[in-house]
């Protein structure tokens, strides 16, 4: 990247949070972040203590389709490119819609594929890709032994493991979830890691390693939305599904049986500030 930290100064950005996963959002229309320097950002910006600090960075641009109202590059925080995030897809709906850039119904494209929202007020409800590759059942082996797991794509790759609800809160999710994360299973590109307790007939908990953070968050809508289809098309639960998040907050996935192909999650996302950048929240 040719560009310096002070290129940036004074660029208007927007910090938001969903079930407690928060992002950096730039309105992104006038190109003033080129095509090249969203990485390099989120790795300076979502540093936590030393500049803004976030999960993810959002860049908010300009639609490459007549069907969607903006485009949007989701940065995790280490730097890399992800298709699509649950949690940062709502904040972007509600950001666009009070940035006056769409209409409270509209869509966004991602590397997913086309992102349908509806926005009223701090609830945003979102369709989500249709899941693949949908695995049940199988095991992987670590140091600890073979470990139980199923997986599913729900934008992005996510294993989901079951646990019995009085082990959850006592889970080492960093640990185990970084062998799930790197196991050969899924590679080249990893997964994120999903542990989950089934709670009621119509609700889970969920505690998520997120890849790309590389440790574990307080939500993960993609997760919340994984862990939610694996449960439910194992028989443990009946959609609609709620899911209580590592934050506390509740996260409402809604789909059909036996054929889940339209997967809609939705919860709150909520404005934490608007600033700009100084040069030093780069260096």
């Amino acid at each position: 990247m040719d560009q310096s930290p002070a290129d940036f100064e004074g660029l208007p950005f927007t910090k938001m949070t969903a079930s407690g996963n928060d992002f950096i959002l730039i309105n992104n229309f006038n190109a003033q972040v080129p095509e090249g320097a969203g990485s390099f950002l989120a790795q300076k910006l979502c540093r936590r203590a030393l500049s803004v600090g976030a999960d993810g960075l959002i860049l908010i641009e300009r639609p490459r389709s007549q069907e969607a109202c903006f485009r949007w590059r989701f940065f995790n925080a280490d730097g890399s490119e992800a298709e699509m995030c649950g949690n940062g897809g709502r904040c972007a709906a509600r950001f666009a819609v009070e940035e006056g850039l769409c209409p409270q119904e509209l869509a966004f494209e991602t590397l997913a594929g086309l992102i349908r929202a509806e926005v009223k007020g701090r609830q945003v409800k979102i369709q989500l890709t249709p899941p693949r590759d949908l695995r049940l059942d199988f095991e992987l082996s670590l140091p600890e032994g073979a470990l139980a797991a199923s997986f599913v794509n729900t934008g992005v790759p996510h294993a989901v493991v079951i646990v019995p609800p009085e082990e959850l809160q006592d889970l080492p999710v960093k640990e185990l979830g970084a062998r799930i994360r790197h196991h050969e299973t899924f590679e080249p590109s990893g997964t994120n890691a999903n542990f989950v307790a089934v709670l009621g007939p119509q609700k889970i908990a969920v505690r998520t390693y997120e890849r790309g953070v590389e440790d574990e968050t307080f939500a993960c809508g993609t997760g919340a939305t994984a862990a939610a289809l694996i449960s439910a098309l194992k028989g443990l639960v009946t959609p609609p599904v709620e899911v209580l998040t590592k934050g506390g907050e509740i996260l409402k996935i809604f789909f059909e049986l036996p054929d889940p192909k339209e997967v809609f999650l939705e919860g709150e996302a909520r404005f934490v500030y608007r600033a700009s950048l100084s040069r030093e929240a780069l260096e």
